[in-house]
């Protein structure tokens, strides 16, 4: 018999925790698992499910608006956002109920409370003490606010999931992922919004595809403001004034922070039992997942490494295979196909131009921008952007990035190629379906000179 409760317990019932600890399970071992909050975690219950369902539904202001240009005679009808955010909760209850009944089916034991580290081998789950043999650390990540007077004011990506009512008028401080999704969810719900934005816009992604969504954004109405930095938020009569470090003053009904997530790694005892942490407190791990000390563990956004669902839930599989299958294996990060789902939404897989070049010198691009089929009849002015990066060496594409309307499902299909290896040969080779954007990755023959940051 054993000496500790559980051969694993999990700390964080998002996706990746989950679904190592049912994965586990299914090989005879006994598995815990631990939440503070509701099963599901954040990407089921406050990001990509629920963000995705508002991203749906902002769509339909623009197709109602661009029937007319196919004929349908009718008004743009009003929205009813409590509606909109009640059918949210109902499916975001049923995945709760889904994911609690995969841990029960897979004879998983749950555990409500936040957990913290006693020792090596114990933890604190609410009020109970529980020991296991090995530990994984699944806690995720949460919303960053930046310390500046007011800031309690304003709301994060998790308040905007649950808002009792829409605002008029938005400012969106950051200009990540999350910021530019919901500045286009806002704007198409009919919102006057505001993008403040340190830099750039997506700047840790593809440049130029990162140029054509900003421009995209305004051409939709939103105010993009670049080079300037919140420094308070005051309450005012029936709203907020916002502060810039430019000396701007914004009047706003609400302010939300977009600015990047922190793991949740505070308050758990890490360190006290020898856990290395890093940047913003993030577990450091080794390429087999485990942390600096032995019988402890962490995947998913708490690491250092990718934040996302998919890549969380392969580090589960991976540590699975490694620990209780007597298969060693790695997550393997490379052409992890990314989207986001601004408005035109965004595809990407392998490297950005920037670089493609430091590591390869030399390159050929190839680019295409043109006008979607769609809107030659609608008349919105509306543009896709696609590009391919090769290493000239081997034929080798490296990189593939798109914006424009599918990105997202036509990227998934790219990432398969890139995994295999494929070549500019390859995609000359393959035929395209006609007329689909999609073509264009295949048709795409004329090399372009490098863009000026790329050269930089």
């Amino acid at each position: 018999m054993s000496q500790y409760d559980y051969d694993l317990f999990v700390i964080g019932a998002g996706s990746g925790g989950v679904r190592a600890a049912r994965m586990a399970s299914a090989e005879g071992i006994r598995v815990g698992i631990g939440e503070g909050r509701r099963i599901g975690g954040t990407c089921v219950l406050r990001g990509c499910v629920p963000k995705k369902l508002l991203v749906y539904a902002s769509h339909y202001h623009h197709d109602f608006e661009d029937a007319a240009g196919y004929g349908w005679r009718s008004r743009v009808p009003s929205h009813d956002w409590a509606t909109l955010i009640a059918k949210k909760n109902e499916e975001t209850d049923r995945l709760n109920g889904v994911y609690i009944s995969l841990l029960k089916n897979a004879n998983v034991s749950m555990h409500e409370g936040y957990c913290s580290f006693i020792d090596a081998n114990t933890l604190k789950v609410g009020e109970k003490t529980i020991t296991a043999e090995r530990i994984l650390i699944a806690s995720g990540a949460a919303p960053f606010v930046p310390n500046i007077p007011g800031a309690e004011h304003g709301i994060t990506s998790d308040e905007a999931l649950d808002l009792m009512s829409m605002p008029d008028r938005i400012v969106i401080v950051g200009g990540g992922y999350i910021a530019v999704e919901f500045a286009g969810i806002f704007a198409g719900l009919g919102a006057d919004v505001t993008l403040m934005v340190r830099s750039s816009v997506l700047r840790e992604f593809e440049s130029e595809v990162s140029d054509e969504l900003t421009e995209a954004m305004k051409a939709e109405g939103i105010n993009v403001v670049v080079g300037e930095s919140p420094t308070a938020v005051k309450p005012v009569d029936g709203g907020y004034v916002l502060t810039t470090d430019a000396g701007n003053e914004i009047t706003t009904d609400l302010v939300m922070f977009a600015t990047g997530r922190d793991p949740n790694s505070k308050g758990m005892g890490l360190e006290e039992v020898g856990v290395k942490l890093g940047k913003k407190g993030m577990v450091v791990v080794d390429q087999f997942s485990k942390t600096t000390v032995d019988n402890v563990y962490a995947i998913g956004d708490v690491t250092d490494r990718m934040a996302l669902t998919p890549v969380a839930i392969h580090e589960a599989m991976c540590l699975v295979d490694t620990l209780y299958k007597d298969k060693p294996r790695s997550p393997d990060y490379e052409f992890v196909p990314t989207a986001i789902f601004s408005q035109p939404p965004i595809g990407t897989v392998g490297l950005d131009e920037v670089t493609a070049r430091e590591r390869y010198g030399d390159i050929d691009v190839y680019a295409s921008r043109f006008r979607p089929m769609k809107h030659t009849l609608t008349g919105r002015q509306t543009f896709s952007f696609m590009k391919l990066l090769v290493d000239p060496k081997t034929d080798k594409v490296l990189g593939c990035h798109m914006l424009g309307d599918d990105a997202p499902e036509i990227v998934q299909g790219l990432g398969i190629a890139l995994k295999c290896g494929a070549t500019k040969a390859d995609f000359d080779a393959t035929i395209g379906i006609h007329p689909t954007a999609a073509e264009e990755f295949v048709t795409m023959r004329q090399k372009r000179e490098p863009v000026k940051q790329a050269a930089e």
